[in-house]
Formats: structure tokens, C-alpha cells, sequence
């Protein structure tokens, strides 16, 4: 039998996923690593720890499949392609003879780098910035995130500048490790995160490397998001595979929800919250604090351009979005287990927080991280208001909930003003999309239907689709779109005047958040 492997590299876990020519999940394998938290603020991976649980669970999940498949009378199992897709901003610097990382890997929620971004901002770097990347300036990127390691680590620069050292978000981490070096990549997703890519040019962009700088030679070569890119070392998995797509998480995620018409926007319940529009084959600028971001790059057609849809695969399209991101929401739920210790476990949350009507106006600003789209304050602070004797661990676990559907709610509104028309649903995937309690607050704060699919591991299964349209696993976006199919569909059900005095209570609580900052 013929698969594709997904790799999934996310914030606080590595998987790997089998799928098969149905789209359907055939294997599974997880392992969660270490989070690190140095300094308040900072936040750190071991890069070698993510190659370790990544490549050793790539092989559970085959051995898993092998195991099935055995005294059966299947064909044997083959693994025709690899598609990558990965926790995006997250920066690693590594020495290209010995493939050592050369310090711990900078986590797209570490602020470290905000004083800076501060920096730029009062030196009027901010429009042009925008301009060029469609990003906001702000610590969440990887480009003042590198600046600072080749900074901070001694003598990085200086090698760095003698082409010794490479840069890579996780996607280019983890390509190097499977070639054994031999590619050294990103795709333009990725790129398109990293405060130094050109979303115009589709290049890294020279202005920006001097802004930040940083040398060229650090930098991957970009290549498209679906496309033959390299083969693992036959080593790692008994034979070379091609590794044949990457993309970043919410940008898989959102190619694994179909979304390839514009106007079709997905939101991913993960670590964070990640809402994605397609706009097609234009990079729309964003009136509303989102950002532009490149989808991805692929075959002609899953771009948004019609059009050009029954062209060779060889002809590539780029696809562009609008993203807003919330930088807490399932971890707003693992901070009620692991620092309230409110529940055992993140599973408990859902009936706790059913247990009570509402949350008697208490309110739960998550800024643990600062706060993202619309309002990218790198400065507010989690605020909890509203509380009176009357509260009880309920209350507060229903805020919690809450906090993530209104957050998105935010992002929501920001993305339809983009737009300039009013979305009509919202295709939804992530661990807590199951939470059946949490979509159906989110339907009822956004005031239309939150879709579920059957397939909710579409972060997985997009990374899969790329690889599998580029090798012909899959025919085009035509089949891609007809394997999608609906799970549960969350209509909403609270009257207009009460969303709108939820939502304006919220902005409320959000601006007492803010309030906070030093």
C-alpha cells in the first residue's frame, strides 16, 4: 500500500501521520519535548531534543503501519513522499560542518527581542517593514530573533559572516538533519515569517538583511511548497524518500481545509489560535493589524487561480492569505492544569466550564504573551476581572473558554473589514476544535456557522496533500476538494444585541490588560 508520511512539528509536541490515498489517517505517533522558560518572557527549545522526537516518531508511525500491515495480504508498505510542515517563527542557528545547534532555539512566543522591535518602531522602520513582508513588526518573527542569536552567541557573527553558520525555522531544521545536510531549504511560507522576506519579489530582501543585520549566507534557499526538494539519508528509514512538501503549520492547515477559493478562511485551536483567508493570487495589505502572508506555492490552481487549474503541476502559483494570530489558546488551558492546577487534565476543562450558565462576568485576558492580531501590544499582561465572592474555579474555567472564541472573534471582525465583505462560515481543525463547548460559544460570537471536518488533522494533511500533489499521489485541488467533508456543523444561537454586549464587555477587559503595561 502507497502513503504519504506528514511530519508535524509543533510547539509542544512532534508527530508523524500516515495518510492514504483517501486522505484518511492510517498511523499516528506523538511524543511531547521540553519547554523552556529561562527568563520571564524567554521562551526555548533544544533543537537536537525536536530532530530526536521527530525522527523518532516518524519511524513509530511506519513501524506501527508495518505491524498492521503484516499477514495481511496487502502490498508492502511504501512511503512515495515526505511532507513537512512546522511551528513557524521558531529560530535555529546551527554549524553547518558539525550540524550542531549553536545555542537553545528561540520560540516564536519569546518576547526577548520586543525592546527592539521598539527600537525600530520609533526609528520609522515600521511602515516599510509592513510594506515589504506584509508583517507587523514585532518580537513574534524570527528575523530580530536570529539578529539577537547572532548577536548574543559568542563569536556566531563573525562565523556567520564567513558562510559557517545556517539559519533555519524548523522546517529548514529538520530538511537538513533527514538529507544529512545535503539541503539546506525553506519554503516561501516560511520565508514569508521571517521579517526578511519580500512578499513582492518572493526573495530575501536586501534592505531588510541590512536593516536586521544579518549576513545573506545564513539564509536557506526557498523553494516552492510543493516540489521534489531532496531524499531523506537511506539510513533514517531503510530507503531514500523524496521529501516533497513543505509549508508552515497554519498555512498547511489551511491548504489541508480546501480553502483554495478566496474569501474561504480556516482557524486552528493549537498552542495559539491561527485564522487564515485566502486571497488568492494577491497579496492583500492588511487596514487592520492583520497580517499578509504567502500560503504557499504550489500547483497551479490551489492558489485561488481558477483559471489556471487544469495546467501542468509543473506550473507554479502563489497563493497569498491574510492571518490573524492569538498567541494563547490551548495554552490558556494548560496554564489552568499546570500553573492554577485547576484540573488534572485539559480534558476536565469542557465539563467544568458547562457546569455553570455563564461565567458571571468574569473575563480572562490570556496575555501571557502579550497580545496578537488586532492589537499586537507586546506589553499587556494576563488579566483576570470581574471576580466577586461568588466565583468559583467554574466561572474561571468558563472565562477560559471563552477567552479563546472571543479572542478569535477579534481577528474575525479585523478580517471581514479586510475583506470588505462578511465571511460566511469558518472551517475550524486544532486539538481543541473537539471541544464542542468552545465551538459553539465561538459560532455564537462570531454570528455565523463554525464548521468542523471529519478529518480534523488538517495541519498534518495539508503538509501531506503538498507532497502528494508534486510526486501525483494526488490528481489536483479537484480531488483535494472532494475528500473534505463536513463533521459537525455549530450554527449560532444567541441574539445580536447580547453578541454585541459580550463583545464590547470583552474589549473592555482587553483594554485593562493593556493598561498594564510598564
Amino acid at each position: 500500500m502507497d502513503y504519504i508520511l506528514a511530519l508535524d512539528q509543533g510547539t509542544t509536541s512532534s508527530r508523524a501521520i500516515l495518510f492514504d490515498r483517501a486522505g484518511r489517517v492510517a498511523a499516528l505517533a506523538q511524543q511531547e519535548f521540553r519547554q523552556h522558560f529561562p527568563q520571564p518572557g524567554w521562551v526555548e527549545h533544544d533543537a537536537q531534543e525536536i530532530w530526536v522526537s521527530q525522527l523518532a516518531v516518524a519511524r513509530e508511525c511506519i513501524r506501527k503501519m508495518a505491524v498492521t500491515q503484516a499477514g495481511h495480504t496487502q502490498a508492502a508498505l511504501n512511503i512515495v513522499a515526505i511532507g513537512i510542515t512546522n511551528q513557524r517563527e521558531t529560530t535555529v542557528l546551527w554549524d553547518r560542518q558539525t550540524g550542531r545547534p549553536m545555542a537553545p532555539a528561540i520560540v516564536w512566543q519569546d518576547r526577548r527581542t520586543a525592546a527592539r522591535c521598539d527600537q525600530l518602531r520609533a526609528r520609522g522602520h515600521a511602515k516599510r517593514i509592513q510594506q515589504k513582508t506584509g508583517l507587523v513588526l514585532d518580537a513574534y518573527f524570527s528575523g530580530t530573533k536570529l539578529e539577537w542569536l547572532l548577536d548574543h552567541v559568542p563569536g556566531a557573527r563573525a562565523r556567520a559572516e564567513r558562510g559557517e553558520l545556517a539559519f533555519g525555522t524548523i522546517d529548514s531544521w529538520l530538511i537538513w538533519n533527514l538529507t544529512g545536510g545535503r539541503v539546506h531549504a525553506t519554503d516561501a511560507s516560511n520565508a514569508s515569517r521571517t521579517l526578511l522576506f519580500n512578499l513582492r519579489t518572493l526573495q530575501w530582501d536586501d534592505e531588510l538583511l541590512a536593516l536586521l543585520h544579518v549576513p545573506r549566507s545564513v539564509l536557506p534557499q526557498v523553494l516552492p511548497s510543493s516540489g521534489v526538494l531532496g531524499e531523506t539519508e537511506a539510513a533514517l528509514f531503510g530507503a531514500p524518500i523524496r521529501i516533497a512538501g513543505v509549508a508552515g503549520d497554519q498555512q498547511a492547515a489551511t491548504f489541508g481545509q480546501a480553502c483554495f477559493a478566496p474569501g474561504m478562511a480556516k482557524n486552528t485551536y493549537g498552542t495559539g489560535c491561527f485564522m487564515l483567508m485566502n486571497t488568492g493570487t494577491a497579496a492583500v495589505p492588511s487596514r487592520n493589524q492583520l497580517l499578509t502572508t504567502v500560503g504557499w506555492q504550489g500547483p497551479a490552481g490551489a492558489a485561488g487561480d481558477q483559471a489556471r487549474h487544469h495546467r501542468q503541476a509543473t506550473a507554479y502559483s502563489t497563493a497569498y492569505c491574510l492571518e490573524g494570530s492569538v498567541f494563547m489558546a490551548g495554552a490558556t488551558i494548560q496554564w489552568l492544569r499546570d500553573g492554577l492546577q485547576m484540573i488534572a487534565s485539559a480534558d476536565e476543562v469542557e465539563a467544568l466550564a458547562a457546569s455553570v450558565p455563564d461565567t458571571g462576568d468574569v473575563y480572562l485576558v490570556p496575555a501571557f504573551a502579550g497580545l496578537g492580531a488586532p492589537d499586537w501590544d507586546g506589553h499587556a499582561r494576563g488579566t483576570l476581572i470581574g471576580m466577586t465572592r461568588g466565583t468559583t474555579r467554574a466561572h474561571i474555567a468558563r472565562a477560559a473558554l471563552e477567552s479563546i472564541a472571543l479572542q478569535v472573534a477579534d481577528m474575525f471582525g479585523a478580517m471581514a473589514r479586510d475583506a470588505g465583505f462578511a465571511l460566511k462560515e469558518l472551517r475550524v481543525d486544532g486539538g481543541a476544535c473537539r471541544n464542542n463547548l468552545l465551538m459553539q460559544m465561538q459560532a455564537d460570537f462570531l454570528g455565523v456557522p463554525v464548521v468542523r471536518p471529519q478529518v480534523t488533522e488538517t495541519t498534518a494533511l495539508g503538509a501531506a496533500y503538498l507532497a502528494g500533489l508534486a510526486t501525483g499521489f494526488w490528481s489536483g485541488a479537484d480531488e483535494i476538494t472532494a475528500q473534505w467533508a463536513v463533521e459537525r456543523r455549530f450554527e449560532p444561537a444567541v441574539a445580536d444585541a447580547l453578541r454585541s454586549a459580550k463583545l464590547a464587555r470583552w474589549r473592555q477587559a482587553v483594554a485593562r490588560s493593556r493598561a498594564w503595561a510598564p
